[in-house]
């Protein structure tokens, strides 16, 4: 698309403030009104009073999101692969054994970091677009009797939904701590880090919390907290490490970095309509909206491809059906009609679009808009 077709396209925002799409992929999704707003709130300093009480407010709210009260829960400054880093590096050492359950790129890129922290990778891997088996995670664990057991709750490239409390209940019987990507879960399908004894999680706020990329939510158990702070060797990273940075998020807010001022603004907003939604409601909405998605593309002729049982609500893996350019489709409903999917990735690259539900972008409103504008593109 030429520059000037894409500022005259349907995408084009009334306020003539650039491009405005129907956030439909894998991330980041529309964000409410009011989280646009307060980004342009004026600007204070990381140090100022009021920020440092909005940093509390902060931690609790995500508390309340994570289903948790571990002290140490905060917003990385930074992207959700910065949420996965920060656990790698300050939970494993080298030589550690790590099992990682790969059924998409994001295991593979557990898989990458931990590699990088000198730890022993043993990966339990299933094809893209199923879960990777209770059972095969089960006899890894007791092979190997690693540290860490990690798996993605909710894997963004292939929409399969990970059954994480059987797999906690495999890693804390051999005395392993369990870290869960909950990215793509927070806020958008239930998500219990104490009820199911995760002991350390790590998400995104462009997912289900409809905030801009730029911060990861994160939240350390006890157990995860101990395994830290007795390590044999120091973090490799100075950012990432949890004994500096607990320091900054806790009581004494001893210096750290220069925190994104307005992220944490946005983030402090979209919280809240989050807890004032309700969580129950918004995993409800997110079912919904999935399943009226699903019907109406069965009544096209279109399926889910993503493993029968274990399919996430707020992203979809749409087939594509034979002899039609996935790429061409692409083009067409963002170029033409605004909407953005997703392509696939890996071994699932021109076989499926994904198709995202998350947070603002999950109403019944966007689902028919967007069946509508498909019928009209595959129908040419």
């Amino acid at each position: 698309m030429q520059s000037s077709e894409f500022y005259n396209s349907p995408s084009r925002m009334i306020l003539g403030q650039g491009p405005s799409h129907l956030l439909m992929g894998p991330g980041p999704s529309n964000i409410h009104s009011a989280v646009q707003l307060i980004l342009a709130d004026p600007m204070v300093s990381h140090l100022d009073p009021i920020f440092l009480q909005m940093m509390d407010e902060i931690k609790d709210m995500l508390r309340q999101v994570f289903l948790t009260s571990n002290e140490m829960t905060f917003p990385v400054s930074g992207t959700g692969s910065a949420g996965m880093e920060l656990c790698m590096v300050n939970l494993l050492e080298p030589g550690d054994a790590v099992v990682i359950g790969v059924n998409g790129l994001f295991g593979n890129r557990m898989c990458d970091m931990a590699e990088r922290c000198g730890a022993t990778v043993h990966r339990v891997d299933s094809p893209w677009g199923e879960i990777v088996p209770p059972a095969r995670i089960r006899t890894a664990v007791e092979t190997v009797r690693p540290k860490v057991v990690a798996v993605v709750h909710a894997e963004t490239s292939t929409g399969v939904l990970t059954p994480v409390e059987e797999i906690s209940r495999i890693a804390h019987d051999a005395g392993a701590l369990l870290l869960v990507d909950v990215v793509t879960s927070l806020a958008g399908c239930p998500v219990k880090v104490d009820e199911w004894r995760i002991d350390a999680a790590y998400g995104a706020t462009q997912k289900c919390l409809s905030c801009p990329p730029g911060l990861s939510p994160v939240t350390l158990g006890p157990a995860a907290m101990e395994a830290i702070r007795g390590r044999r060797t120091r973090v490799r990273s100075w950012y990432l490490d949890v004994n500096l940075l607990s320091s900054w998020w806790g009581k004494d807010r001893v210096y750290h970095h220069t925190a994104p001022i307005s992220m944490n603004y946005a983030l402090h907003q979209a919280l809240k309509l989050v807890l004032e939604e309700g969580l129950e409601t918004r995993w409800e909405r997110h079912r919904r909206n999935h399943e009226r998605l699903d019907a109406g593309l069965r009544a096209m002729g279109l399926d889910l491809v993503s493993q029968p049982g274990h399919r996430l609500w707020q992203l979809n893996s749409l087939g594509v059906p034979p002899d039609v350019d996935a790429g061409a489709v692409r083009r067409e409903l963002c170029q033409r009609h605004g909407i953005e999917i997703g392509e696939g990735l890996g071994p699932l690259r021109h076989r499926i679009w994904r198709v995202g539900l998350m947070g603002e972008t999950s109403k019944a409103d966007n689902v028919d808009r967007f069946l509508e504008c498909l019928k009209q593109v595959l129908g040419k």
